[in-house]
């Protein structure tokens, strides 16, 4: 059995941020995930990929951002059961949780931080008579090291966000890069829209719609898709068809812990500590809903720093802190070594 103070379930960018800040309250956190490694997507489906919002870095690649949280975290020394996921949870005489793994670990702890991300998941595929014969075999629906693509022909198919940084990216790498998009307006953010219209002016990427793709051709690997605007069918030579519909997520066996779900998402009470209607189990990150959710890495974060501050008290509810700087005192870590306080904020604990 496996003992805690904050069991965290998923070691994507928000878990990882809720033991640092747990550690600061001299809270012990151990982390479960499905995943071999820890960082979630970021780690998984798009290490490569940069992100543009997190504070006081202007770009980020996703596995460097990982790389930092694992480097933050290390004085607090966390536990990790990577490559199992948390089957069943059950509550104890005591208030205390039991979750269990497919594989039958078992973990105990008096507070359970649901940190799943979108849960598990699977990419939303078009309907294309022989798209599976083609996967791996030119199709890829996960973008995962961009110089696999370098000075290859690319075909992008999608209207979101990923779809448009993708293509971006790309810009810099392959040595052709199509966008085709169903309609003439983009779901993503209006800059990553600009940036792609100036590609296009500049003749660096090609950009068709409304249009989709409705075939793809070749023998052992893909070699061209075609492409259909209006009336109209176009044979396009490519080497990668890379169709960015999303995700399909699911919340697997969570979904039946007895938690209040709205749209495939946890609800929480936002108004306190992101707490689920069970009390002692939070959710924090894009696992949760609430109204004005924003599905953001730094939303995460915000939310982790609230958890555990709620998770404190309930721990000991007979303790009070007081707010301080790390940079009065720095950062100790579990076996006593002293760390350089990073520009954060720490509660010291009276």
């Amino acid at each position: 059995m496996i003992k805690t103070d904050i069991l965290i379930i998923g070691a994507g960018p928000t878990g990882l941020f809720a033991v640092f800040e747990a550690g600061l309250l001299k809270l012990k956190c151990h982390l479960i995930d499905a995943l071999p490694q820890p960082g979630g997507q970021c780690s998984e489906i798009y290490p490569k990929k940069p992100i543009y919002d997190i504070p006081a870095f202007p770009e980020v690649l996703a596995g460097d951002l990982v790389d930092n949280l694992m480097k933050q975290i290390a004085p607090f020394q966390p536990g990790f059961t990577l490559g199992e996921r948390a089957q069943t949870i059950e509550k104890q005489e005591d208030d205390t949780f039991i979750v269990t793994t497919n594989k039958g670990t078992k973990h105990h702890a008096p507070v359970v931080a649901i940190a799943g991300g979108l849960g598990s998941f699977e990419p939303r595929k078009p309907i294309l008579e022989n798209i599976t014969h083609f996967e791996d075999k030119g199709v890829e629906y996960i973008i995962r090291d961009p110089e696999f693509y370098r000075n290859k022909r690319v075909i992008i198919a999608g209207g979101g966000d990923s779809a448009l940084d993708w293509s971006i990216f790309l810009s810099d790498v392959a040595s052709e890069v199509t966008l085709v998009h169903r309609r003439n307006e983009f779901r993503g953010a209006l800059d990553s829209v600009e940036k792609v219209q100036e590609l296009k002016n500049q003749g660096r990427i090609t950009l068709i719609t409304p249009a989709e793709i409705i075939a793809l051709s070749g023998n052992d690997h893909l070699e061209s898709v075609t492409v259909k605007r209006g009336e109209e069918e176009k044979e396009i030579k490519v080497d990668h068809f890379i169709p960015l519909f999303g995700l399909a997520p699911k919340l697997g066996p969570i979904a039946d812990w007895g938690l209040e779900i709205e749209k495939n998402a946890i609800k929480v009470n936002n108004s306190l500590d992101y707490q689920t209607n069970i009390p002692g189990i939070y959710a924090i990150g894009d696992v949760n809903t609430y109204p004005g959710k924003l599905k953001l890495i730094l939303c995460g974060f915000h939310e982790a720093t609230l958890m555990c501050q709620s998770a404190y008290q309930r721990i000991f509810p007979d303790k009070r802190y007081v707010m301080k700087y790390t940079t009065v005192g720095g950062v100790t870590g579990f076996d006593g070594s002293k760390k350089e306080a990073p520009k954060a904020v720490v509660k010291a604990i009276e």
